[in-house]
């Protein structure tokens, strides 16, 4: 009975993870500090607008134009993202080649590398005297200060989260169902997207979603290149900074409330389709 008590006791006293307690609270504080305190500040801040203010804000023609400009440009940005990000992990994951850890560190170069350095990059390159934009200029092909250059540097700095999203699946995926695939007669584009992409096509669509968001609120590497044209080139987040240099704080909030619920369901979305993935391929 006495080692029946000092087993629960024991049970009861040990934790399994020492210092447990300390370590939840001092998440919980940098997490309310560095996410939930700046998100509940937008809220908070947006709402000292009537709905009326609000709705006038949000609507007005060229907040509008930015909504349309960042959304558009960063959809088509994380489509382009999503193909050739699944093209380089294969390479990176399937082939071995002189100078692959190399053009796998290159991958992190957008992460590494400050916004507004690559922003001036891009535009020096995709200006019509710059070394690539000059060539389609000859072709009447204007790229900086358009939206295609804005889609240019999305994907610049986009690509990374898909890359990263399906590599560490794909370099755990076993070979075992391409091969039983193709002993069945299954050719390598039917193996491919019947038994390849449905196990990687989870990651890839995180990777879309983290590259959508990403360019969403992308302001550093697109301002330069964007050539901010009202209603033509001018994307949200500059509409953003304008607003908190003249002082108009609830403004600025309102239209990147906008945003934040944007991003917000769509990865409420990601998520649910992940989970009834998940769920289907159980079954």
């Amino acid at each position: 009975m006495e080692q029946q008590i000092i087993k629960v006791k024991n049970k009861r006293g040990v934790r399994v993870i020492p210092g447990f307690g300390l370590s939840l609270g001092v998440t919980l504080a940098m997490l309310g500090m560095l996410v939930l305190i700046p998100l509940a500040s937008i809220f908070i801040s947006a709402g000292r607008l009537s709905f009326s203010e609000f709705i006038e804000v949000v609507t007005s023609r060229q907040v509008v134009s930015g909504y349309a400009v960042s959304l558009s440009c960063a959809f088509f940005a994380a489509l382009v993202n999503a193909v050739f990000g699944l093209m380089t992990a294969w390479v990176l994951v399937r082939y071995d080649f002189p100078g692959k850890r190399l053009m796998d560190g290159l991958i992190e170069l957008p992460f590494a590398l400050p916004t507004s350095v690559a922003g001036i990059a891009l535009t020096y390159l995709y200006s019509d005297k710059g070394w690539i934009g000059a060539l389609f200029a000859k072709m009447g092909v204007k790229i900086a200060y358009t939206r295609i250059g804005i889609t240019i540097a999305m994907v610049f700095v986009g690509i990374p989260f898909v890359v990263r999203a399906v590599q560490p699946v794909l370099e755990k995926l076993d070979r075992q169902y391409e091969e039983a695939a193709e002993m069945l007669g299954a050719g390598k584009g039917y193996t491919f997207f019947r038994v390849v992409l449905p196990e990687l096509f989870p990651a890839l669509l995180a990777g879309f979603g983290l590259a959508f968001a990403r360019g969403i609120g992308e302001y550093g590497s697109v301002v330069f290149i964007a050539g901010n044209i009202p209603n033509k080139t001018q994307i949200a987040p500059l509409l953003i900074m304008t607003k908190l240099e003249q002082y108009k704080y609830a403004d600025a909030t309102a239209i990147a409330l906008v945003l934040l619920v944007i991003s917000f369901l769509l990865m409420l979305f990601i998520n649910s389709v992940q989970l009834y993935m998940q769920r289907f391929s159980k079954k």
